[in-house]
């Protein structure tokens, strides 16, 4: 026999490639269950239908240790949602259902949003992420960049919705990130900057998503200071899904 041979057919180079084969396949299962800590279940078009248990299945609970001090518990307990949907009479599985409610509040299409968790993104200091510029004293806005404080905002339907009141920004990654606008009947909405075009040639903040009565509805903060990571969410979900649900004819079919 040739030297590391155990039999005529089986050597250890071949015995190591079989280990590593099954290491590999192993490592794979591993990280498919590992990226089940979060998004889990899925939910099926079948009512109770969940992907909870397709292989591999979803792991154990696991606590992890944050920076400061705090735990997370992961897979989380989440209630499954009932959403405001429906199938259209006589269509087959796989169909997109109808809103039956306020689309852009239900959480459904392109307004749907994760349920993070009801508190700010906090920098490694322990400091709200996303404030208003009235509480982030040491920052400002350079005067070669527009400043829209004070500015209209237009919506789709090319009516004022309300003015601009402040400007929130990123700590971290120094930015604009949202808008804070006053409506009418002196209440305030805050509007994603990345959803909105700055024409600083007319002093005015576009906004293509909703309209401007829409502009009531959006969801609000409970601190008029800070805003949590399910409040952006919702936020964002509200002004994303303006974009096919803000008039019935942007649900129309192109051709």
């Amino acid at each position: 026999m040739h030297t590391g041979q155990i039999t005529e057919h089986f050597d250890v180079a071949f015995m190591t490639l079989q280990v590593f084969f099954l290491f590999f396949a192993g490592l794979i299962v591993y990280l498919r269950r590992e990226d089940k800590r979060e998004g889990y279940p899925l939910v099926g078009e079948r009512p109770g239908e969940t992907a909870h248990g397709i292989f591999p299945a979803t792991p154990a609970k696991k606590t992890f240790l944050l920076h400061d001090g705090s735990t997370v518990t992961v897979p989380r307990d989440i209630p499954e949602r009932t959403l405001a949907l429906k199938q259209a009479p006589g269509q087959l599985g796989g169909t997109p259902n109808v809103p039956t409610g306020n689309p852009l509040r239900d959480a459904v299409g392109p307004a749907a949003y994760a349920l993070r968790q009801d508190h700010p993104d906090e920098s490694w200091e322990g400091e709200a992420r996303i404030v208003p510029l009235r509480v982030a004293k040491d920052f400002w806005i350079d005067p070669r960049d527009p400043d829209a404080r004070g500015w209209e905002v237009v919506a789709a339907d090319g009516k004022v919705a309300g003015t601009v009141k402040e400007a929130w920004i990123d700590r971290v990654e120094p930015q604009v990130y949202y808008y804070e606008v006053a409506i009418a009947g002196g209440q305030v909405v805050i509007l994603p900057a990345r959803l909105a075009v700055v024409d600083d040639s007319a002093n005015k903040l576009l906004v293509e998503s909703i309209t401007a009565a829409q502009f009531a509805d959006v969801p609000r903060l409970k601190n008029p200071n800070q805003i949590t990571l399910l409040e952006e969410d919702k936020i964002s979900g509200y002004f994303a899904g303006g974009h096919l649900y803000a008039e019935p004819s942007r649900q129309d079919p192109i051709v």
